[in-house]
């Protein structure tokens, strides 16, 4: 295992993303925290790798890709990332997106709620202290925010934005996953990870941030998304009840 120079690194999955590419990389690489960058490209044809690789010159050792061949799931693309930052030795391994739907600022407070304040799992929160979301059509902010309720009912777990893809975990966490056995690919994947940290014990932490729909580019976002995270979450809930019973 490398020693990397900073604790912390961001993985932000991409395709299509010509259009941001380079200055959400400009704008993690200037906040006043080190943060390197890992970005999981799922080969996309409007050249953001490219755009990527030319960052990595002007960055050198800061900024990291894998190109992977085609869409493969936003899942999979950070349980990708997750292995290659715990192979690359770093602490504090954050998700985000590549649009500029999470600001990139934010990351100094999702750092300080777990290097300072002792949390595990830090997530950037729409909906902790109201509905903070900015240019999104109504019916989606309520499909969100009422999925993120249900989830709440269903689990029990006490963390308002369940869908959340702005997170920051500590390195110990994604150890303590079996990463080979998480199974969804789109919002269920977000569901599943604050899930499963919060049935192994960890604590979890909501920092309340600005969520801003995207200016640039075209959004990934699908109704079949939605569907996964609704039946995702019985289908976890239940696996819970299915091992609890073996294990008596």
């Amino acid at each position: 295992m490398t020693t990397p120079e900073t604790d912390s690194i961001v993985i932000i999955p991409t395709y299509n993303e010509k259009e941001n590419a380079a200055a959400i990389i400009d704008a993690v690489i200037s906040q006043p925290h080190k943060f390197d960058i890992l970005v999981i490209d799922d080969g996309s044809p409007d050249g953001t790798a490219a755009i990527v690789r030319s960052k990595m010159e002007q960055y050198p050792g800061r900024v990291n890709i894998i190109e992977r061949s085609g869409k493969l799931g936003l899942g999979t693309a950070y349980l990708t990332g997750f292995r290659w930052a715990l192979d690359h030795g770093y602490e504090f391994i954050f998700e985000m997106d590549a649009d500029f739907s999470h600001n990139p600022a934010d990351l100094n407070a999702l750092y300080r709620a777990c290097h300072d304040e002792g949390a595990d799992v830090a997530v950037g929160s729409r909906y902790l202290t109201g509905v903070n979301v900015v240019n999104w059509p109504m019916g989606r902010v309520l499909m969100s925010y009422y999925a993120s309720a249900y989830v709440r009912l269903v689990t029990r777990m006490k963390v308002r934005d369940t869908t959340a893809g702005f997170v920051c975990y500590r390195r110990r966490v994604l150890e303590a996953i079996d990463l080979d056995a998480v199974r969804f690919k789109g919002y269920a994947f977000q569901i599943e990870m604050k899930f499963t940290a919060h049935r192994l014990g960890f604590t979890i932490r909501e920092v309340p941030i600005i969520f801003v729909n995207r200016v640039l580019g075209t959004s990934k976002m699908s109704s079949g998304i939605f569907s996964e995270a609704f039946l995702g979450v019985i289908r976890l809930k239940l696996s819970k009840v299915s091992r609890r019973n073996v294990n008596n």
